[in-house]
């Protein structure tokens, strides 16, 4: 399979939020102030700098990420649409996504996000009552949260927003009037994460002082059994582990990333996995970073055009492991030509065939003539398969 025909996304990262939430690891960054011409200038410029290393494929999605990107000027969106429509082709059915969060501010900006071309919205909404939203650290209230919906219910054709279940002491039955409620909203794609706690984050402190407790597995469990029997009631299929929707309302651009397609990053922090063509025309699969700190990115892309911080050629082996953990999240087979793509043969032939047998017996994994997948019951231990699978690659 040639670079062209793979599904090519691209990712603009905005790292700037109004506040930082306590459970979040993302590359996120409180400014109190932002200067939108100059950041418009150096996500232009990394932006061209990456069409010159990619040219002649089609654009299938777009993802405005952060941070919090609906807080840039509308107008700096826009710009860099027009601009990606002037170095691909697009396709017909390009995806354009930004994610919001529910404040004021943002909500009424919403009319002239899609003015400039945004067509999806994902919102950051978490929970729909105020106490929750309040030991999540959100700066919106359920009232706030349930006009977003309706703003982007009026404005956008396709919608998307989060919500975070096994809060401290999270009663299941309130959970499951929550998610019916959130359902009853939600127009073909809803998001569902089971809090972690991830190192690094405000969460993480007082775990780690035994000031936070989360729901043990048991608990857990049955709030995810919930989830499940109550997204499937409303005709919302679980396509990835933490990702329902309705028939063609799954997330394009994240598909890219599961799938795994070839995608750009811009933006400090960003991530890109990127299918180099040399000068001799051959292929080389490269992993891209960017500097993480805002201000030595845009020193750099002011500097230098881009803010690359690291490029990795990845090997086979290293690309068939990063396929494999994307892959297996999806309520679908990896196909085989998937394989053949990366490693010229099968799976049976790829991988360890021995624990590969052994998780198809356990009722983890699936292999035939469609490709390898992850049974739900793969899927709600996915960790433990992949560290099995590929110890100790992983």
């Amino acid at each position: 399979m040639t670079p062209e025909t793979v599904p090519f996304g691209i990712y603009i990262h905005w790292p700037f939020c109004l506040s930082k939430c306590p459970y979040c690891d993302f590359n996120s960054h409180i400014a109190s102030h932002v200067d939108h011409h100059r950041w418009r200038a150096a996500l232009r410029a990394e932006l061209a700098a990456g069409a010159a290393r990619h040219p002649d494929r089609v654009v299938g999605s777009v993802f405005f990420g952060g941070g919090t990107p609906s807080l840039m000027d509308p107008e700096t969106a826009g710009a860099l649409i027009a601009d990606i429509r002037s170095h691909w082709r697009m396709a017909d059915d390009v995806e354009i996504t930004l994610e919001a969060n529910p404040g004021t501010v943002e909500i009424d900006r919403f009319s002239a996000f899609a003015a400039n071309g945004i067509n999806r919205v994902s919102l950051g909404i978490q929970a729909l009552n105020d106490r929750d939203l309040e030991f999540l650290g959100r700066v919106h209230n359920a009232t706030e949260a349930r006009r977003a919906l309706d703003v982007a219910t009026s404005v956008f054709d396709r919608f998307s927003f989060d919500l975070i279940y096994a809060r401290p002491d999270h009663d299941p039955q309130a959970w499951r009037r929550e998610l019916r409620e959130g359902l009853e909203i939600a127009r073909g794609h809803i998001s569902l994460y089971q809090l972690t706690i991830e190192p690094g984050t405000r969460f993480y402190t007082l775990h780690q002082r035994g000031e936070l407790k989360v729901p043990g597995e048991d608990l857990a469990a049955e709030l995810y059994d919930i989830t499940q029997e109550e997204t499937e009631r409303a005709g919302y299929r679980c396509y990835e582990v933490s990702n329902h929707a309705r028939p063609g309302q799954e997330s394009r651009h994240n598909l890219v990333y599961w799938r795994y397609g070839d995608y750009l990053g811009i933006g400090p922090g960003a991530h890109g996995r990127e299918a180099v063509v040399g000068e001799d025309g051959r292929i080389t699969p490269t992993a891209v970073r960017r500097h993480r700190a805002p201000d030595i990115w845009l020193d750099r892309v002011e500097k230098l055009g881009h803010g690359t911080q690291e490029e990795v050629v990845l090997d086979n082996d290293e690309r068939l492991i990063e396929m494999v953990m994307m892959g297996l999240r999806l309520n679908e087979p990896i196909p085989l030509a998937r394989f053949e793509r990366i490693g010229g043969a099968g799976p049976r032939d790829l991988l360890d065939s021995e624990r590969l047998e052994t998780l198809m017996a356990s009722g983890d994994l699936t292999c035939d003539e469609r490709g390898l997948q992850a049974t739900q019951q793969g899927r709600n231990r996915l960790n433990a398969v992949l560290g099995y699978l590929f110890e100790p690659a992983v």
